[in-house]
């Protein structure tokens, strides 16, 4: 009897607690609106729209590759599954058509879409949330004058319990923060626009931040290093492996050109962002380099001789230019860069105009992951087509898998004041399989 009343509380308690998860977690419709007609929205405010939304790489995320702008269908690799992201076109079946401004504001501050349905985090709603009114609204006007596309998404490829879309409702309640972005009183009109642009619409930490087993931001770790699509997104607080500091300066030229002397190539993921960015107010773009700038804390003072020192030692440690009489001894990595890499890399090669930055002075080769290396090693770095801008070939053909494993043992010890990469080997391998055929 007694045994009998235990489990009948349990599962009273079992049922309540369920009921009250699903009452958490249920969110009704928003009614559908008949699609707004492109005249009822501000000139100016759409503009407005538009700078935001390349502030928050939106068409990236949302436009798969040959596809029509914000059509959907991109997939995202998460360490959950695969998740697509959607049509966000006014297209009034597939799209975001009849949804009306409060269904949009729901979904970029709660993660929830006008049907009721909770979105994945892998849209970071989360950083969304902290956007003002004003710029939703103007990121809406600039959605719902696209050109309407009919496309759907594949279906997420999700195993369970990750497709089980209300359990994002404890997500919510575990790590979604819906306060708004709070300026900084003892900071100036510029800096807190600067951390009002990255920490909300431009969702910078999303993939600087380093994230938990489920798949929130560690907040007592912002922008400690993370990853994005398969790259390691470096830090950018005091930990950066940046071997000389970023100034604001560095930061404006690389987020609008996508190229710092000091620094390099934004490649992967970065590309794009600093080519959206390049349509951005100038003021802006300098907010956003002026606050990240600041998570690192002031450059040293001489730095600009730090970086000329860092330079000459790796160039004394790396093999000399081919055609010298230095040995390239047993060292299979040295062969290799001898051949493919010193060319462009090295000390006295090439023309100036052509020489890219210094591979001492890469965060690729400096940071704490090698997989960006043997990305740009294996793929290469090229311009949109049509486009021009530094290339640089791709190696996936050319080079072995011990070949290029050789090659990043040797760049990381000849140009990095840093321990030997671990796991070289396994990166180079499974990089190599996602190019590959399924």
């Amino acid at each position: 009897m007694r045994v009998g009343r235990v489990l009948l509380g349990l599962a009273a308690v079992v049922v309540l607690g369920g009921g009250a998860f699903l009452a958490l977690a249920w969110r009704p419709a928003i009614d559908p609106v008949e699609p707004p007609d492109r005249a009822s929205f501000d000139p100016a405010r759409m503009t407005k729209g538009a700078e935001l939304a390349a502030v928050g790489d939106c068409g990236r995320c949302h436009t798969v590759e040959g596809g029509a702008a914000y059509a959907g269908g991109y997939p995202l690799a998460t360490p959950f599954g695969t998740i697509y992201a959607t049509n966000i076109t006014p297209d009034p079946e597939t799209g975001i058509g009849r949804w009306s401004e409060a269904a949009f504001r729901r979904a970029m501050r709660e993660g929830v879409d006008r049907e009721g349905r909770h979105l994945y985090p892998a849209f970071p709603y989360d950083h969304f949330a902290k956007a003002s009114d004003e710029d939703l609204t103007a990121v809406y006007a600039f959605l719902m004058t696209r050109d309407p596309v009919r496309a759907t998404a594949p279906p997420n490829e999700l195993p369970f319990p990750y497709n089980v879309r209300l359990l994002l409702a404890g997500w919510n309640l575990l790590f979604l923060d819906k306060a708004p972005f709070r300026p900084d009183p003892g900071q100036d009109a510029a800096r807190n626009r600067g951390a009002y642009l990255a920490e909300s619409l431009g969702h910078c930490g999303a993939c600087h931040t380093p994230r938990n087993k489920l798949g929130a931001e560690e907040k007592d770790r912002p922008y400690a290093g993370g990853e994005a699509e398969g790259w390691h997104a470096p830090a950018l607080d005091a930990s950066s492996p940046a071997p000389v500091r970023w100034t604001e300066a560095d930061l404006f030229a690389y987020l609008r050109t996508g190229f710092s002397e000091r620094h390099g190539l934004a490649a992967g993921p970065m590309g794009p962002v600093a080519r959206n960015l390049a349509a951005v107010p100038e003021a802006d773009v300098r907010a956003i380099a002026g606050y990240v700038a600041s998570l690192a804390g002031p450059p040293a003072p001489d730095q600009d001789r730090r970086a000329e020192v860092t330079v000459a030692s790796a160039e004394q440690r790396a093999l000399p230019f081919p055609g010298t009489a230095a040995s390239e001894g047993d060292d299979p990595g040295a062969a290799v860069f001898a051949s493919a890499c010193a060319t462009c890399h090295h000390a006295g090669a090439g023309p100036p105009f052509v020489r890219p930055v210094p591979l001492a002075l890469s965060s690729v080769v400096t940071g704490p992951d090698p997989r960006n290396l043997v990305r740009i090693i294996l793929d290469g770095i090229r311009p949109p087509e049509g486009e021009a801008g530094p290339m640089m070939p791709g190696f996936a053909g050319a080079l072995t898998d011990q070949q290029v494993t050789a090659l990043v043992a040797y760049v990381r010890s000849h140009f990095a004041s840093a321990a030997a990469w671990e796991g070289a080997a396994d990166r180079v391998r499974e990089i190599r399989q996602e190019g590959r055929p399924a």
